[in-house]
């Protein structure tokens, strides 16, 4: 939640797109809520309404939904020395039955909230963290738009009854070299051909260039981000790409009191409609990130194998201290455990892989808190001396 820990004499909702924003302001101690106008979005409007509500006198605290605006708007007012907020959009409160919707009503809505201390922040990255999340992110869509080519190539081989030799694997090398071999007597398929498997090469060599910049990146990021996206590569599942993809959505680990807390975070958690001695529990409420989730779902796989020590593992965990080597071993037992008790029980692979993924967050954090409150205090010791 948003903490009024510090008392202001005006809150400043403001609900911002692309080329405008609509501003309104909350007195204190339940005083008049009222529209300020629109202005446009720009770096000397915003400069102009600070001064105009510096000039009522008093404190003043503003807020604003996160969206594809980013964070250009908290660092130009954090910058001119204003309490910003950015808050979670699918967590602002709404009134039953409320069927009008209006920027002016939705920046009324956002002041009324931060005065009632209603809203939850979400984390705003540092630039170090911002960066590497963008680049992150960069590489998940290429990803993604590499999935959406081989699909086309491979279902127009399927429509014309190509199929690769048996005991070919989809994607290989082999494979490759099986559909660079194949000919249409027709010009204007042929053209199609070349120009699907010239799409799929161009998001390999697109992918390939994310990961050497991902690497790049990862060598002149600060050492404690550095040290924890090493750490968390000694548990099954999370290789180098899932680590920087946890640290970049994340940030700090330590900033969670719990696991449970990044549990929530992270949308894995069972939704719940209770009453009573009554108690239902349903699906997952995915009211997280969606990346974070994503990419343990994706390590929680690996746990349905035996918990062996694998050369490749014994590899990542080369150089990593005692204490983290322990986590991951506990977290590599008991997350197979649970993969086959849930499964002995009934459950479908889906279900039980979704709540691996979720207690592999606990371990997640437990590694991320142990390695930063090392490196803290390996700063303040060369900071004493």
């Amino acid at each position: 939640m948003v903490k009024n820990s510090t008392r202001a004499d005006l809150y400043v909702g403001l609900d911002v797109h692309a080329a405008s924003i609509a501003v309104a302001v909350a007195e204190a101690e339940g005083g008049e809520v009222r529209s300020l106008g629109v202005i446009p979005n720009r770096a000397e409007s915003v400069r102009r309404l600070v001064k105009k509500l510096s000039g009522l006198g008093g404190s003043w605290r503003a807020c604003y939904e996160a969206g594809p605006t980013g964070y250009a708007l908290y660092w130009q007012l954090t910058e001119l020395g204003i309490e910003c907020d950015v808050v979670a959009p699918t967590l602002v409160p709404v009134k039953a039955g409320d069927r009008v919707k209006t920027d002016r009503r939705d920046a009324q809505r956002l002041a009324q909230g931060l005065r009632a201390g209603d809203l939850t922040a979400v984390w705003v990255p540092d630039a170090a963290h911002e960066a590497l999340r963008d680049l992150v992110r960069a590489r998940e869509a290429a990803k993604g738009d590499q999935l959406r080519a081989r699909h086309r190539l491979g279902k127009f081989l399927l429509r014309h009854g190509r199929r690769a030799p048996a005991k070919t694997t989809a994607w290989t090398l082999r494979y490759m070299d099986w559909v660079r071999s194949q000919k249409f007597e027709q010009v204007a398929q042929q053209a199609t051909l070349e120009d699907y498997l010239g799409e799929v090469d161009h998001m390999s060599g697109r992918i390939k260039r994310l990961e050497s910049a991902i690497e790049e990146a990862i060598e002149a990021a600060p050492e404690a981000m550095r040290a924890v996206v090493e750490a968390l590569q000694a548990l099954r599942g999370v290789a180098k790409m899932t680590a920087v993809t946890i640290v970049s959505e994340v940030g700090r680990l330590s900033r969670f009191s719990s696991a449970r807390q990044l549990m929530g975070y992270s949308g894995a958690v069972s939704s719940e409609h209770s009453s009573g001695a009554q108690i239902r529990r349903g699906a997952i409420t995915k009211t997280g990130n969606a990346h974070l989730r994503r990419v343990l779902v994706e390590a929680a796989w690996s746990q349905r194998f035996a918990p062996h020590l694998s050369r490749v593992m014994r590899k990542r965990q080369e150089g990593l201290s005692p204490e983290v080597i322990e986590i991951a071993t506990k977290a590599r037992h008991r997350l197979h455990a649970r993969y086959r008790r849930l499964l002995a029980r009934g459950k479908t692979k889906q279900q039980v892989v979704t709540a691996v993924a979720r207690e592999l967050l606990g371990f997640v954090w437990a590694i991320g808190v142990h390695v930063e409150s090392k490196m803290e205090s390996i700063a303040d010791a060369k900071a004493v001396a």
